[in-house]
């Protein structure tokens, strides 16, 4: 058995049964990569994926640098179908591309803004969606909620991602009345401890480590204090551009960064100005970040020139490569298969 073929075997189910058994991609649990990479000073580095066009150049960036890389689908409940196309268009790319080093496929962050029953009843089956479509990550985004909220929508809605063993991301809730970060994040990972919810990724974002310099100390003391509990960092939500700070959150021992501040205006910029005007207006009334609408809004616009389709992949190849190297991610592809193929998954 090849290689490539022991690490096939550790696919989730619900991988396995939406991209088919015959198919040659390694999609994977993140937690795999984890323990692959556990020695290692990589991040796992996962991308957003705001416009479908971008795939075959993030797909060419991982083999070029022979990384691991995640693929994020921002929006997974905009609409029921979402999920699916998602990772139809994933499979389509990479069976293109004969791609075959190791993926993971994330959903979210999805924001939770209510602990109300009929809303998590409407999340849970929006999740339920999401796991059967193939994805083995599912974020969640709590910062509307404070903590002991955090805790009971997160019990609400795990069933799907506990039942299947897939891997669940949280993002740190409000912080008590005159708490910070840290006692935020203690006492979700607390209340998560105490309900038995397995927890793989604690998110904090770029924001909350400091106003223009990184705040190495803080962002230590969220790391050591989520890895008491088993639980990996990842920092999200980064500003436009790659920030100076990337290999800096590799040293703090964070283990997972989601990179979407370049790959928003580039997708943008693909469409030709009364299109981006559109997505603009409607981004500005909803209150969020245009690059991140179009997620939601691409299949109504109208297709790309084959031209434009060709400068969106050739970008997203260019930017994904610098952030691939920035989190150490190079060559981190072959290391965890061959990790991975090991009995036990021991180098030995």
């Amino acid at each position: 058995m090849s290689v490539l073929d022991k690490v096939l075997s550790l696919r989730p189910g619900n991988v396995v049964a939406r991209m088919g058994p015959g198919s040659r991609v390694p999609v994977l649990d993140p937690r795999e990569l984890l323990r692959a990479l556990e020695s290692s000073p990589v991040a796992l580095p996962c991308i957003p994926v705001l416009a479908k066009g971008a795939l075959p150049g993030l797909l060419r960036a991982a083999r070029m640098e022979d990384a691991v890389l995640g693929l994020g689908c921002p929006h997974p409940l905009a609409d029921r179908g979402a999920p699916e196309r998602f990772v139809a268009a994933v499979r389509a790319a990479a069976l293109d591309a004969e791609h075959t080093r190791p993926l993971f496929l994330q959903a979210g962050p999805v924001r939770v803004t209510s602990t109300d029953a009929d809303v998590l009843d409407a999340m849970q089956e929006g999740l339920f969606r999401v796991v059967d479509a193939g994805f083995a990550l599912v974020s969640l985004e709590l910062s509307r909620l404070t903590t002991y909220e955090a805790v009971e929508a997160v019990n609400a809605l795990v069933g799907p991602l506990v039942e299947r063993e897939l891997s669940l991301e949280l993002s740190a809730p409000q912080a008590p009345a005159g708490a910070g970060l840290l006692d935020a994040c203690g006492t979700l990972l607390e209340g998560l401890s105490q309900w038995k919810v397995p927890l793989r990724f604690l998110r904090v974002s770029e924001a909350q480590l400091g106003e223009g310099d990184l705040d190495v100390g803080l962002l230590r003391q969220v790391v050591e204090l989520a890895h008491a509990r088993g639980v990996a960092v990842t920092v999200g939500d980064l500003t436009a551009g790659a920030p100076r700070g990337l290999s800096s959150y590799v040293a703090a021992g964070v283990r997972k960064v989601d990179c979407g501040g370049p790959f928003g205006p580039l997708a943008l910029r693909a469409w030709p100005p009364e299109a981006r005007a559109q997505v603009v207006a409607r981004a500005q009334a909803a209150g969020m970040p245009a690059g991140e609408l179009l997620s939601m809004l691409e299949e109504g616009l109208p297709p790309l020139t084959p031209e434009a389709r060709e400068t969106l992949e050739a970008l997203a190849f260019a930017e994904a490569t610098e952030v691939l190297a920035a989190l150490g991610a190079r060559r981190s592809a072959t290391h965890a298969m061959a990790f991975l193929a090991k009995p036990g998954g021991d180098l030995g």
